[in-house]
């Protein structure tokens, strides 16, 4: 099956605008979809298509790059030779699937584009991994999308339900409550995607009816998938990446969530992990959240990268890594979740998913730190603000609550230490959603509107 994506709606605007003056490139991590939705463009829009997979090419497909780039006439005609197939000029696109692993094609990029003949969508990887940049040019002709696993409207139209997302949307827009039996139902449903996940397979195995038992049995093939590409790395870089990955989840059991090398190794420091570190961001099997000084419009300018949080990609896999090592079933812990019955801190599950979500919405991941008196004391205490981003070039601080606390302490003496101009402040908790005393308070499932 192939499920409706948000991100083909951004291929498409890509088609119209760039009119075959850019190569598309669709980023992500592995098995998040890429090549299934760009093989469904590929036939919806064009007339014909040519797919060149260099994990599966052979040599003489490769030959052909490193002979013939320069005579693209050469070039088209050894390549329709070699495929078996011609297709119309101008009518038709040619993908180059997972083309980190062949950075030759991606350098060619530059003169395909400007022969003009095709249209060109790269589908990849660790596409910016120094191994799969060095030594040679990158194309100045690509159009960059990055793309994350399902998320939660995707995963109710994978459901065929078309009515929910549109409710919540209202809801959001006109601070108005859903009412407590819409409200319970959505949470059910959201929890279900939380344990599920936005893995296109999982959910696939989720839609044809399997028990949690086998859905976690998918989750357990991507995590060994990811594994291996971690391990490989660290072999070729005498790194710990693959450390780093499997201790995100007692990472964000620690106190706010804080990444702590201690926990990777007791001599580890920053400096000496950095590229393992940046690697799981880079992959986007990891999402980054970095500490910043100030909490400025202009958010990067400010970041402190030794202080950060490091969450799961994607939160089904996080849950699967978290029962790794339980004695429970994955059918009992998953319905204990899905029935918010499960008997620790949910915290660092609903962080996650708060975080992926608004990955998905195309922030990047800010969190701050500060230091204030709180009031009748004058005695400092650190105080955290869970995620800022930035809308309206105005700061929008966030605080993500597990339960149906509404306590704003740290959004209080937030706005008391910097006098600054803000566009909304959003509690995301467990109820439904509300206006009150200037904070916008949401459900968890509302983070998709934001």
């Amino acid at each position: 099956m192939v499920f409706k994506r948000k991100i083909y709606d951004k291929m498409l605007e890509w088609k119209q605008i760039s009119n075959g003056q850019t190569a598309l490139l669709v980023e992500g991590a592995r098995r998040i979809g890429k090549s299934t939705i760009v093989e469904a463009f590929a036939q919806n829009e064009y007339d014909d298509y040519i797919i060149l997979d260099f994990a599966k090419e052979n040599k003489d497909i490769k030959q052909n790059f490193e002979d013939n780039i320069g005579d693209l006439d050469t070039f088209f005609r050894n390549l329709f030779l070699l495929k078996g197939k011609v297709i119309p000029e101008r009518k038709s696109v040619i993908i180059f699937d997972e083309v980190q692993l062949f950075p030759l094609a991606r350098q060619a990029i530059k003169y395909l584009v400007q022969d003009g003949r095709f249209d060109y969508i790269e589908t990849g990887s660790l596409i910016s991994i120094k191994k799969n940049v060095q030594n040679i040019l990158i194309p100045s002709e690509e159009y960059k999308l990055k793309m994350f696993p399902m998320d939660f409207e995707e995963f109710l139209w994978a459901k065929d339900d078309m009515v929910t997302a549109p409710a919540i949307r209202a809801a959001y827009e006109k601070r108005k409550a859903l009412g407590d039996a819409i409200h319970r139902k959505i949470m059910q449903v959201f929890r279900t995607y939380m344990v599920v996940g936005g893995m296109p397979q999982a959910v696939q195995a989720f839609v044809d009816g399997k028990n949690y038992r086998e859905i976690d049995f998918v989750k357990r093939n991507i995590l060994s998938l990811y594994e291996d590409d971690l391990r490989k790395y660290d072999e070729d870089n005498r790194e710990k990446a693959s450390v780093i990955f499997k201790t995100i989840p007692e990472q964000l059991g620690n106190h706010n969530s804080h990444f702590k090398f201690s926990l990777v190794d007791k001599n580890a420091r920053y400096k000496n992990y950095v590229d393992a570190v940046n690697f799981v961001a880079e992959s986007m099997m990891g999402n980054e959240c970095i500490n910043v000084t100030l909490p400025e419009v202009s958010l990067e300018a400010y970041a402190d990268r030794s202080n950060f949080k490091l969450y799961m990609g994607d939160t089904g896999l996080l849950i699967t890594q978290i029962m790794k090592n339980s004695d429970e079933t994955a059918e009992d812990i998953y319905k204990s979740i899905i029935f918010d019955k499960l008997g620790i801190n949910q915290g660092m599950i609903i962080e996650n998913v708060v975080a992926q979500m608004l990955r998905a919405r195309g922030y990047d991941l800010y969190f701050h730190e500060f230091m204030q008196c709180a009031e009748g004391t004058d005695k400092e205490k650190k105080y955290e603000i869970d995620f800022l981003i930035v809308k309206k070039r105005k700061i929008c601080p966030i605080e993500v609550k597990s339960s149906s606390y509404k306590n704003h302490k740290s959004f209080d003496l937030f706005s008391k230490k910097y006098p600054i101009k803000l566009e909304d402040k959003y509690i995301i908790y467990a109820k439904d959603v509300q206006y009150e005393d200037g904070i916008t308070y949401i459900p968890f499932y509302m983070t998709m509107c934001l």
